[in-house]
């Protein structure tokens, strides 16, 4: 089963999409950049990264940043999911190496799709 790592901070979309994908993944929910790199470098590499761009401590910016400099963990796929919805936004966060970017409020069922398309390459 693949897994997922979310990380949003806030708990109702985190546990929406624990809802809308857990029987399908091996999901684990994170409250910004900072727990989610903790995470990862305890040895935990998930098939794909679903992240918010407004969070505290580190930002989805911070964190796709990271991720992408690492060697290790680099080769993840990242979906923003962000309410913020300016075409720098998507545009930044896309050079910076994410995959996919969705606005919230979002359609699970696309989601899943999108998420599909990607872990299927």
């Amino acid at each position: 089963m693949k897994k997922i790592l979310i990380v949003d901070d806030k708990s109702s979309i985190s546990m929406l999409l624990v809802q809308f994908l857990k029987e399908r993944f091996k999901l684990e929910t994170k409250s910004d950049g900072l727990e989610a790199l903790a995470w990862l470098q305890q040895g935990n590499i998930p098939d794909l990264i679903i992240t918010d761009l407004q969070m505290p401590n580190m930002d989805g910016i911070g964190l796709i940043n990271s991720l992408k400099e690492s060697g290790y963990f680099k080769h993840i796929p990242i979906i923003v999911l962000s309410s913020k919805d300016s075409s720098a936004d998507r545009i930044q966060c896309l050079k910076l190496g994410a995959e996919d970017y969705m606005i919230k409020p979002f359609n699970p069922e696309e989601l899943q799709l999108r998420i599909d398309k990607i872990l299927n390459r």
